[in-house]
């Protein structure tokens, strides 16, 4: 019987992925606006791989916040993400919840 279990906590898995010579990003939210799916402070860590843990969305960005993630692990550059009604790429990733949501992600390295 396998006992071991994979971190459920963003932070935690981040440290368990580079810890283990895998390249990662975290991705948090920074500033919310009107109807938000998560707060301030939210986390969501990506492995090279494009293994996540954790949410900064409820699921309505997660995909598009991934791919920016994946592009900042292998340029090695931050980057602000910013998702709301007005911007066409809301709809498009499906953030119709009538507010905006920042995202800053970062690559993390050991």
């Amino acid at each position: 019987m396998n006992t071991h279990t994979e971190p459920t906590d963003p932070i935690d898995q981040i440290a368990a992925w580079t810890n283990a010579g895998q390249k990662a990003a975290l991705a948090t939210v920074v500033s919310t606006w009107g109807s938000s799916p998560r707060p301030v402070g939210s986390h969501l860590a990506i492995n090279e791989s494009g293994d996540f843990v954790g949410s900064v969305s409820g699921g309505c960005i997660e995909g598009a916040v991934v791919e920016a993630a994946l592009e900042s692990i292998k340029s090695g550059k931050p980057k602000v993400l910013e998702y709301g009604v007005t911007n066409e790429m809301a709809w498009e990733v499906g953030l119709a919840c009538g507010g905006k949501v920042q995202v800053f992600v970062e690559p993390v390295q050991k």
